[in-house]
C-alpha cells in the first residue's frame, strides 16, 4: 500500500514561461511512495515540460520542486541517483544486443553492474532468451520494456515513464501495463506515469493530476475522484416500458438520461445502483447486465472544458 506519509515528490507552483510563451503556468502535485501515480492532459497542457524540469534537463522560471525531501536545485546528483526515466522513447544502438546496451547504459552512469545482474533486469521485463539478440530486430514493445530495464541498472526509488504505451498495439499495452504493476508490487517502486490513454490511468493508477494549458485542475485519489462523479449507467431490461413506469412511479423520472434499444441509461451515483436494480427485479423485471458509463475520460473531457 503506498505510504501516505511520505511524500517523494512535491511541486508547488511551478512555472515555466519561454519568453512569451507560458508552457506551464501553475503546476501543483504531490507523489507518495508507493504510488502508481497518473498525470494526466491534453497534448500541449505542459506535461513533458514539467517532467523535465523535475529531471534538471530544463530550469523553472519560478516554483519550488522538491523530491525525497530535498530541493531540486541544491541537492540535483543525490536526487538524480534516486531516479529512473524514459522521457518520450527509449533510444539504443541498434547493431548491438540488448545486454551490451544495458551493459554501456550502466557504464555511463558510473554504476558497476554485473552480467547477471543485466541478466535478470532483462527477464524481469520479459525478455529472457533476447540478451544477445541485436536491438535491430526488436519490435516497439520490446524497446519500450528494455527502456524500463534501462531504468532499473541503478535500482531507483522513482521511476518516471513519459507516455510508455504510445504507438503500442493493445497486447504491447497489456504488457507494459502488468510490467508497471510488477514494479510497484515486487520491486515496490514508485512509478509517475504520464499517459494520454486514460483508461490505462483508470486500471492501475492510484492517484492521479489532472493538468490543462500549464495548469493543475484537480489531483487526488483515483478512486475518490471518479466516485465523487454521477455515473451513466446502463441497465439492460427485458420490459423498457414498465422499467420507465416504475422509476416515474418511485419519483425517480428525472434520473432517465436516455434509452437504447433494451437499454435504459441513468444519470445516477454509484450508491444508487443496486436501489434501481433491487426495484426492478422485485418488481419483475429482469436485468441482464448494469454498466457504469462514466470513465475517466468522461471526468477528464468534463474538467478540461470546463
Amino acid at each position: 500500500m503506498p505510504n501516505t506519509s511520505e511524500k517523494i515528490v512535491e511541486i508547488k507552483n511551478l512555472v515555466k514561461h519561454y519568453g512569451k510563451f507560458h508552457a506551464v503556468e501553475d503546476v501543483s502535485f504531490d507523489v507518495y511512495r508507493g504510488d502508481v501515480f497518473g498525470f494526466l492532459g491534453p497534448n500541449g497542457a505542459g506535461k513533458s515540460t514539467t517532467i523535465r524540469t523535475m529531471l534538471s534537463l530544463i530550469k523553472p522560471t519560478s516554483g519550488e520542486l522538491k523530491l525525497f525531501g530535498k530541493d531540486l536545485l541544491k541537492d540535483r546528483n543525490y536526487i538524480l541517483s534516486k531516479i529512473g526515466c524514459i522521457v518520450e522513447k527509449p533510444d539504443f544502438y541498434k547493431y548491438l544486443s540488448a545486454e551490451k546496451n544495458i551493459e554501456i547504459f550502466a557504464r555511463l552512469s558510473g554504476v558497476t553492474v554485473t552480467k547477471s545482474k543485466i541478466h535478470e533486469i532483462i527477464e524481469f521485463v520479459g525478455l529472457k532468451g533476447r540478451e544477445k539478440d541485436k536491438l535491430g530486430g526488436f519490435s516497439h514493445g520490446m524497446k519500450q520494456r528494455l527502456g524500463i530495464a534501462q531504468t532499473l541498472v541503478h535500482d531507483p526509488e522513482l521511476i518516471i515513464l513519459d507516455e510508455p504505451t504510445t504507438g503500442l498495439d493493445p497486447q504491447g499495452i497489456i504488457d507494459i501495463r502488468n510490467l508497471i504493476l510488477q514494479l510497484k508490487n515486487e520491486r515496490n517502486k514508485t512509478v509517475l506515469l504520464s499517459s494520454h490513454i486514460l483508461s490505462e490511468i483508470e486500471l492501475i493508477a492510484n492517484r492521479m493530476v489532472i493538468i490543462n494549458k500549464g495548469k493543475t485542475i484537480v489531483q487526488g485519489s483515483v478512486s475518490e475522484l471518479l466516485n465523487a462523479q454521477e455515473l451513466i449507467v446502463s441497465f439492460s431490461v427485458d420490459n423498457m416500458e414498465k422499467a420507465k413506469q416504475l422509476l416515474a412511479n418511485a419519483g425517480m423520472t428525472q434520473l432517465i438520461d436516455k434509452t437504447e434499444d433494451s437499454n435504459l441509461l441513468l444519470h445516477i451515483s454509484q450508491e444508487k445502483i443496486p436501489v434501481v436494480n433491487k426495484l426492478f427485479c422485485d418488481n419483475g423485471i429482469n436485468v441482464f447486465s448494469i454498466e457504469a458509463k462514466r470513465k475517466l475520460e468522461d471526468y477528464f473531457l468534463k474538467l478540461i472544458n470546463a
